[in-house]
Parts: C-alpha cells; structure tokens; sequence
C-alpha cells in the first residue's frame, strides 16, 4: 500500500467517523469539534485530489470561521438540553414521517436516473496540465469568467439570508442604554455645554464646565 492510498483511507475513515459521532453526540460542543474534524479531514482529501486551493479554502472558512462561531454560539448560549430533548420526544413522528418522505422521493429519483448522452465524452476530455495552469487560476477562470453571474446570484442570496436572519433575532431590550448615533450628530454643543466663570474660593467644579 502506497502512502497516498494509507492517507486516503486514513481521512475517509476519520470523515466518516466524525460525520457519524456528530449526529450521534450528545453534548453540542463535542458535536462542533467532531465536525471541525471531519473539516480537516475532508481537507485532507481535497488535497490528494489536487485541489489545494479548495482544501486551504475549507480550513480557512469552515474551520476558521463557521466552526469557530459554532462553538462560541454553543458555549455562549444557555440552553436547556433536558427542555430540547423533551420537546424532541414530542415531535419525533412528525420528524420520522418527514424523513420517510424524503427517503421516497430520494429512491424516486435514483430509480429514474438518466446519464446525459456526452458525460462519457466529458469525463473522457483531457484536463489541463498543471504545468500550463495552476489550480487556483483554473477555478477563478471558471467562477469569474463562465459563472459570473451565477456567482454573483449566489453571493446575493447570501447576503439577503444574512439580513434576514439579523431582522429575525433583533431584539430591543428597554433595559439596555444603546448609542443613539443620529442624536449624537446633531448634538447641539452650545446645549451640551456650559462654560462657568470660577472665582477664587468658589465651590463648583474646578474644570470649568460642565456637561448635560
């Protein structure tokens, strides 16, 4: 067995594992760091493949953002699991029907799987050799030249999901001082501040103003 080959095994194996205990965990920051490694792993993979800038991309984003934010959120919450397991219990054949369902209509569309006439010829057409084009310059060619603008839709809709969410779990607290920025604008300073001629001996301020 070659080392590419113990490798692959290695990161299928741990991709697998991890993908599998991060269902099946019960505490939610353990399910986080299994899913930060089956990340790595997949990484692992990307780069067996050739494709480097995919893998760094993987560790960079997924790992270094999304993770790390899952587990600040998860640690960060005070959530009550023996209230979420419980209501869980309640909902369960509800979900049971959904995944069935779903289970139905996935064996429907595989059953009626068709291959498009030229994915022989396009499986079979050659690549470019690493030699006249890197990796990295061969994906950019692709979504910023070809799929541009399906690009640039998907970027939109994530963008609209991100304010979406933020509308969503706005709350304003009465009990929270927030800074009132437009106030703070137009702030009148000849209001906001008054100028005290002190004579000696006098009580008051020893600064010589004073704010409202």
């Amino acid at each position: 067995m070659t080392v590419t080959a113990f490798a692959f095994y290695v990161f299928a194996i741990s991709a697998i594992g991890a993908g599998i205990l991060v269902v099946f965990s019960r505490n939610p920051v353990h399910s986080v760091l299994w899913l930060i490694l089956a990340f790595i792993s997949a990484a692992g993979l990307f780069v067996l493949m050739g494709a480097e800038f995919v893998a760094m991309l993987l560790l960079i984003v997924y790992i270094g953002a999304v993770a790390v934010l899952f587990l600040f959120v998860v640690m960060m919450l005070d959530v009550d699991f023996a209230e979420l397991k419980a209501s869980m219990a309640e909902y369960l054949p509800l979900g049971l029907l959904i995944g069935v369902v779903l289970l139905i209509e996935l064996g429907l569309v595989f059953a009626h799987w068709n291959f498009a006439p030229e994915a022989a010829a396009l499986r079979a057409s050659p690549t470019p050799s690493p030699a006249e084009i890197a990796n990295t310059q061969a994906l950019g060619a692709v979504l910023y030249d070809q799929y541009v603008y399906l690009f640039e839709i998907a970027g939109l809709i994530l963008l609209v999901a991100m304010v979406g969410a933020i509308v969503l779990t706005l709350r304003h607290r009465p009990d929270v001082k927030r800074q009132d920025v437009v106030a703070q604008m137009h702030r009148d300073p000849k209001a906001a501040v008054t100028l005290i001629d002190m004579k000696p001996g006098q009580e008051g301020r020893a600064h010589g103003f004073r704010g409202k």
